[in-house]
């Protein structure tokens, strides 16, 4: 069976990634592709759990090793006995932040350093790289406003504006150094235009097949 492809999602808070997921899962899924949808942290029983204690404001700061070691607990579960799974099933997997988001928030915002996260990272998941990485792109400011009109902020989100900035440049350095598969894209437009571009990058890149289309 042809292995699945493996795209990840990125971005600052608010940027919109969920909701492109959502969209992009729903539009394969009425073609007829086979999709698996899954999540940095969580994705999994354990991931969930990890999930709630990391965004949990509650916990309050956490040394900078200890938030990169949950996370990757989350993370190698995750890709142990969900992603790996499905992409030898042939399946397209889209994930909400994949290794990029740790060396992003750890490796640069919290100073952990880049290579060091990059290579901790790699080795927890096997070496999975994914096939392409969307990165939506949007001013701290804004993404911060838009998440605060939807719902109350995590932890993560309760940092300074200046962690939030440092952790976008922290993401530009990752695309730069990545730019066999890092796209970025504005995230400061609408929904529905961020969707049409993200389906022409896929479509465009990855050439996926579309076995049962309904038009």
């Amino acid at each position: 069976m042809k292995r699945g492809q493996f795209v990840t999602f990125e971005g600052g808070e608010g940027a919109g990634k969920s909701t492109l997921v959502s969209s992009l899962a729903t539009y394969f899924k009425a073609k007829g592709v086979s999709v698996l949808v899954t999540r940095e942290p969580g994705g999994t029983p354990l991931g969930e759990r990890v999930r709630s204690w990391l965004l949990d404001p509650a916990i309050g700061k956490v040394a900078p090793e200890t938030e990169l070691a949950l996370f990757l607990a989350s993370r190698s579960e995750n890709v142990h006995t969900v992603i790996a799974p499905a992409l030898e099933q042939g399946k397209l997997v889209l994930c909400d932040r994949f290794n990029d988001s740790s060396v992003a928030y750890q490796g640069h915002a919290r100073g952990l350093g880049i290579d060091v996260v990059e290579e901790v990272s790699s080795f927890f998941c096997r070496g999975l790289i994914p096939d392409l990485t969307l990165y939506l792109d949007i001013d701290p400011v804004r993404g911060l406003a838009r998440r605060k009109q939807v719902s109350s902020v995590d932890r993560m989100e309760q940092e300074e504006t200046s962690f939030h900035e440092c952790l976008r440049q922290g993401y530009l350095e990752i695309a730069r150094r990545h730019q066999d598969r890092f796209v970025i894209l504005n995230a400061e437009r609408s929904a529905e235009s961020l969707l049409r571009e993200a389906l022409r990058i896929l479509h465009q890149q990855l050439h996926i097949e579309m076995p049962h289309a309904m038009g």
